[in-house]
């Protein structure tokens, strides 16, 4: 029944993507974003689908965000304007948090005593990295751009995450805040306690990561598992669920000034967010029989190429 219902939603959904590409008021919003494009104002909408369809299913085998891929290679290899596509990444990244959050709370894998001080320093920042976004020159946009997705590259390639970091002893403001808990690991039956120590410049780091998710649209997963994880010593599995709670509160905060600025249309974050889902539900399936590092290691390939395309373009090279 699970399975009837889940073909009949994204047959629903399907249809619902080729009604929106097939309304003649899309036209308009394509002039907008669309930069110097020949092409009939429907194509792009029809390609970038497909696009993201494929992005979702390797965004699943590489274990990254699908905002880290969308923003540097749709910025990269189509004719959208960079405002468009920052604002279209934020959403693609809070939809696929927001399906992923009730879940992830049920089973205790995201602790709200952990994410509510991090997501409330990381969204504010988010708003004002947005803000600095739309106001600064979009050459120098696409430089820092360029930059901080050869840096993610590299911390894919060298971050080891470790499952269960031991913490000693918690610090003084971890314990204040009540950054302690326990969980039920399903695998093992194990009850798994956990606290946090060094929080003060973990928190610290949130002001940078929430000003970077909303000045370019990644996201900001990329950044939140590590710092749980390896810095602020959160189990791996609740490091990786916080940070899927704290990105619908982040994005949504960053998303909101795209949108109030008209940067966020349907041309683009309708086949966006239907084709990441989509292959998102493909690239699960796919996962049982894959070979995820060789993945990860294109992945890492294609970010390092689209990070120095992004940082050539906005040195005018």
């Amino acid at each position: 029944m699970l399975r009837n219902g889940c073909r009949i939603l994204t047959v629903k959904v399907v249809f619902l993507f080729l009604w929106l590409v097939s309304s003649p008021a899309w036209a308009t919003a394509e002039a907008a974003a669309v930069e110097g494009s020949q092409r009939p104002w429907w194509f792009w909408p029809v390609v970038l689908f497909f696009f993201c369809f494929v992005l979702g299913i390797i965004a699943v085998l590489a274990g990254v965000g699908g905002g880290v891929l969308y923003v540097p290679l749709v910025s990269g290899f189509f004719p959208f304007h960079l405002d468009f596509v920052r604002g279209t990444g934020l959403l693609v990244a809070l939809a696929g948090a927001l399906a992923a959050g009730p879940g992830l709370l049920k089973r205790n894998f995201a602790n709200l005593r952990l994410a509510m001080p991090v997501a409330l320093i990381a969204s504010s920042c988010a708003i004002v990295g947005a803000l600095l976004g739309l106001a600064l020159p979009t050459n120098i946009i696409q430089i820092a751009l360029g930059a901080t997705i050869i840096f993610i590259a590299l911390l894919l390639t060298f971050s080891k995450n470790v499952e269960r970091p031991v913490v000693e002893k918690q610090d003084g403001i971890g314990g204040a805040l009540k950054m302690a808990g326990a969980y039920l690991e399903p695998s093992t039956g194990e009850n798994i306690e956990w606290k946090t120590h060094r929080t003060l410049p973990g928190l610290f780091l949130f002001i940078v990561i929430g000003v970077m998710a909303g000045m370019f649209g990644l996201g900001a997963g990329w950044a939140n598992v590590p710092v749980l994880n390896l810095l602020m010593g959160a189990p791996l599995k609740l490091s990786v669920g916080t940070s899927k709670f704290l990105l619908s509160i982040t994005d949504t905060s960053a998303a909101w000034i795209y949108l109030n600025q008209g940067c966020v249309i349907p041309l683009m974050a309708v086949p966006s967010i239907v084709g990441l889902m989509l292959g998102s539900f493909v690239g699960v399936r796919i996962l049982a029989v894959a070979k995820p590092k060789v993945i990860r290691y294109i992945v890492i390939g294609v970010l390092l190429f689209a990070g120095s395309k992004a940082l050539l373009k906005g040195l005018g090279i």
